[in-house]
């Protein structure tokens, strides 16, 4: 019956409209599931959320929140920074691994968290396959600063003071961060020792050298600048291969003596998850570059010890690798563990 009520070119009709449906809602699919495919014209239509590893108060939050409302402007969406403290930056770092590769969850990654950490650890992702980095963003000294009670005031004194006292206590802002392998190769070089205390951040640091339950921190000079200009902390020596404008009283640690080619230096830059389609990390990658390089921003990062370093992605990825290199050696050899 029904046969007789429906004609052959109805049927050949319906047919044909849901083959086209089927073959329709086929591609959709392939689309959601492969990013490359969607189009990104209007990337961003939302928020974006920048995860940084450390709590508020240090430099890597100092230089998320500077660089963030620019790039809020730029992308016209909010960048909302999210602070997640822990492990070294590495549970923030992992966070982003394991985010929707779409662009809209970035993270400040760290050496720590991409380069000395997974040296010193296995952790459940891989710097170089888990990530689509956009840029190196800034580069940044560390610094030994000490109470004012720590009867050190320049490095070759410190070394007295350390072979007079083993195991001085040291903090850093956590485990395989820069500080604390800015400690470690200051000991092989120096063959001395320093007990290592580390922190869940360099803020929380600051805090305890400044009340005296630490007499030693390996610290940013950013967020250590501050208390050292107001003369509740010592600067020994920067750990870079130059002095530093914002302190150029403070000599570097190379400029000891037998000490000429010590450098610990640190830098920060800007990650999306792995897949993050090339348009998507393209407006990222030129965004960051401009903001970095706005006058404002400019000026507040130079002003604080902090160098404007923006990068291409492949300049990073080959700046991550040269870094690994560097680092493992150091590790290895300080028999750094977890």
């Amino acid at each position: 019956m029904l046969k007789q009520l429906i004609s052959v070119p109805t049927l050949v009709a319906c047919m044909l409209f849901s083959t086209a449906n089927i073959q329709a809602a086929s591609s959709t699919a392939a689309s959601v599931n492969n990013p490359s495919t969607v189009t990104h014209e209007d990337y961003p239509n939302h928020s974006l959320r920048l995860i940084v590893g450390f709590p508020s108060g240090g430099a890597t939050d100092l230089v998320a929140r500077t660089i963030a409302p620019k790039l809020s402007e730029l992308l016209k969406q909010s960048v909302i920074i999210d602070n997640r403290p822990g492990a070294n930056g590495t549970l923030a770092a992992g966070l982003t691994a394991e985010a929707s590769p779409d662009g809209y969850t970035l993270h400040l990654a760290t050496l720590g968290a991409m380069v000395i950490s997974p040296t010193i650890t296995k952790l459940p992702y891989d710097p170089l396959k888990d990530f689509a980095p956009i840029g190196l963003a800034v580069r940044l000294q560390n610094i030994f600063v000490t109470h004012p009670r720590v009867a050190a005031h320049t490095i070759p004194e410190l070394i007295t003071l350390l072979r007079q006292t083993p195991n001085l206590n040291y903090a850093s802002s956590g485990l395989g961060s820069p500080g604390h392998l800015a400690g470690a190769l200051f000991q092989t070089m120096t063959k001395t020792e320093l007990n290592h205390i580390p922190y869940k951040g360099g803020g929380l640091a600051l805090a305890d050298l400044a009340g005296g339950q630490i007499p030693l921190f390996i610290a940013v000079i950013s967020t250590s600048l501050p208390l050292v200009k107001a003369g509740k902390m010592n600067a020994i020596a920067v750990t870079g291969p130059k002095r530093t404008p914002v302190l150029p009283e403070v000599p570097t640690v190379s400029e000891t003596n037998g000490l000429k080619q010590y450098e610990a230096s640190n830098w920060y830059g800007l990650v999306s998850s792995a897949n993050t389609p090339k348009p998507i990390i393209d407006r990222l990658q030129a965004s960051l570059q401009t903001v970095i390089y706005m006058p404002e921003v400019r000026d507040a990062l130079l002003a604080r010890g902090i160098d404007p370093a923006p990068s291409t992605p492949e300049e990073f990825v080959s700046y991550l690798k040269a870094e690994t290199n560097k680092w493992q050696k150091v590790v290895k050899f300080a028999n750094l563990k977890q």
